[in-house]
């Protein structure tokens, strides 16, 4: 049996979705990328850019489960100073401009280990972090963070992969709340493309086994793919491209030219456009 709590964010967000008959678009982002000042007009400016749910990374030295493009992002958050306690500054930031959008935190547990797991999740609690997903902590480990979240009133999301079979996934879904986040291709974020039917059939098994939403990550490139995966799941989840429209606008030294923030939410805006085109018969 998943869990879920009866109010917040999420599940209000999904609910909403549900309710105007779209998936949604979870855009990800690393804190303090490429510098704090460009950072937070980043992250301030999705929802209005159409996000609808935001993934912000923890800058971490060994993004192990991360592609090239999100491993690049983290080293530069951190070169500009990031850490810890300027990632939930932050998410308290966005908090204050923006009660409504879910923001969940997604990284590595070291960085949270480092801080201390009680301190780090009454401060997120205290800054507004809706949800947790910590890529390598497996169910087993579920009392290092997953339950002291969860007792916190903190939504912690699991990864589940195409090869998480049926055996294995009453054991992941047992403490998982907010919604699934399943990894659509094997490997690092953003290498492949993301395999559309097959997508479509996992989504399916999935959903015998949980009613939580589901959305679908890694590999998703452009506009017309994430109204595709909506259209399957409840929400698209893209990240390495828009990381890679932060890379672009960066001049020799690494710093932000004057239109990156313009030109990465513009680029948020067509997925969101793409997005709000599904209907909710393509969806069950």
């Amino acid at each position: 049996m998943t869990r879920q709590p009866d109010t917040g964010r999420i599940r209000e967000r999904f609910e909403l979705l549900k309710t105007e008959g779209r998936g949604g678009l979870v855009t990800f982002v690393t804190a303090g990328d490429p510098d704090p000042e460009t950072s937070r007009a980043l992250v301030l400016g999705l929802a209005n850019a159409g996000a609808d749910l935001i993934e912000l990374g923890m800058p971490f030295t060994d993004p192990m489960a991360d592609g090239p493009a999100i491993q690049a992002s983290s080293l530069r958050a951190l070169s500009a100073g990031a850490s810890m306690v300027k990632t939930l500054e932050l998410a308290q930031t966005f908090r204050a401009r923006d009660n409504k959008t879910p923001l969940v935190l997604m990284g590595y547990f070291n960085p949270i280990y480092i801080y201390g797991v009680e301190k780090f999740l009454i401060d997120a609690r205290a800054a507004g972090v809706d949800g947790l997903i910590v890529v390598d902590l497996p169910p087993e480990e579920d009392l290092e963070l997953c339950i002291p979240a969860l007792d916190a009133g903190v939504n912690f999301i699991r990864l589940v992969t195409p090869t998480t079979d049926d055996e294995r996934l009453p054991t992941v879904l047992a403490n998982t709340n907010g919604f699934i986040y399943y990894v659509s291709v094997m490997g690092i974020t953003g290498t492949k493309a993301v395999p559309e039917d097959a997508v479509r059939l996992a989504v399916e098994r999935l959903r015998r086994h949980t009613e939580l939403p589901i959305a679908v990550g890694f590999g998703i490139k452009t506009a017309k793919q994430a109204a595709v995966i909506a259209g399957v799941a409840d929400a698209a989840v893209v990240g390495s491209s828009i990381v890679g429209k932060i890379a672009e606008k960066l001049d020799g030294s690494g710093r932000a030219k004057p239109n990156l923030v313009t030109n990465v939410l513009s680029f948020v805006s067509e997925l969101a456009q793409g997005v709000r085109g599904t209907a909710e018969v393509s969806k069950r």
